[in-house]
């Protein structure tokens, strides 16, 4: 596997009391841990979006807003622009703006995430009203990937209740306890790859 190619392409979808979680995530999150992560973060179109600087403070690894065509590689953070819905076709982003709706951004994302890269989606669903999330949740576990929902921690707990609703949730964690996990999940995807013929 190419020093560029992720581990785990994991997905973190938020919205009301997201931005605390994010920064506690990637507070928690060494810089060299061979995964990319891309935020999908609830903004209304009009929002000229700051997320990737504000988050840029809380992290060693390169914090980008994702484009079209932009190739997804190992220790980068991407956010996704505002008014647009963003997913995966093979290593790179694909962006169609304006969105579609309102609030279904994470779903489109883990689905398209959960077809693109199966053992290696995880799906990270934090603070937020609403259900957006859940059905990306069932996607990626229909693909083989795993899903992480935030605890009572959650400023706002319907997203993440939502999506523990599902059935489709493997582990239920606050913010800075989840990179630890997707650490030992990573060693045990590496050592499986090796092992095979």
């Amino acid at each position: 596997m190419k020093k560029s190619t992720p581990t785990f392409v994991v997905g973190v979808g938020g919205s009301a009391g997201g931005l605390v979680a994010y920064k506690t995530l990637l507070d928690a999150l060494p810089p060299d841990t061979g995964m990319a992560f891309v935020i999908i973060s609830h903004m209304t179109p009009s929002a000229s979006s700051q997320l990737a600087q504000i988050l840029a403070r809380h992290t060693k690894m390169a914090v980008v807003v994702a484009s079209t065509a932009m190739p997804i590689r190992a220790n980068h953070v991407y956010v996704i622009p505002p008014d647009a819905d963003l997913s995966v076709e093979g290593y790179r982003f694909k962006i169609i703006s304006p969105r579609s709706k309102r609030n279904v951004q994470i779903d489109i994302f883990l689905t398209s995430l959960a077809k693109a890269m199966g053992v290696r989606a995880v799906g990270i669903i934090l603070s937020g009203f609403d259900g957006d999330g859940a059905e990306g949740c069932r996607q990626i576990k229909a693909y083989g990937g795993i899903t992480f929902a935030q605890d009572a921690s959650a400023e706002v707990e319907e997203m993440p209740l939502s999506a523990q609703a599902s059935g489709c949730v493997d582990f239920v964690l606050p913010p800075e306890e989840i990179p630890r996990k997707l650490q030992k999940l990573a060693d045990r995807l590496i050592r499986l790859s090796a092992n095979s013929p």
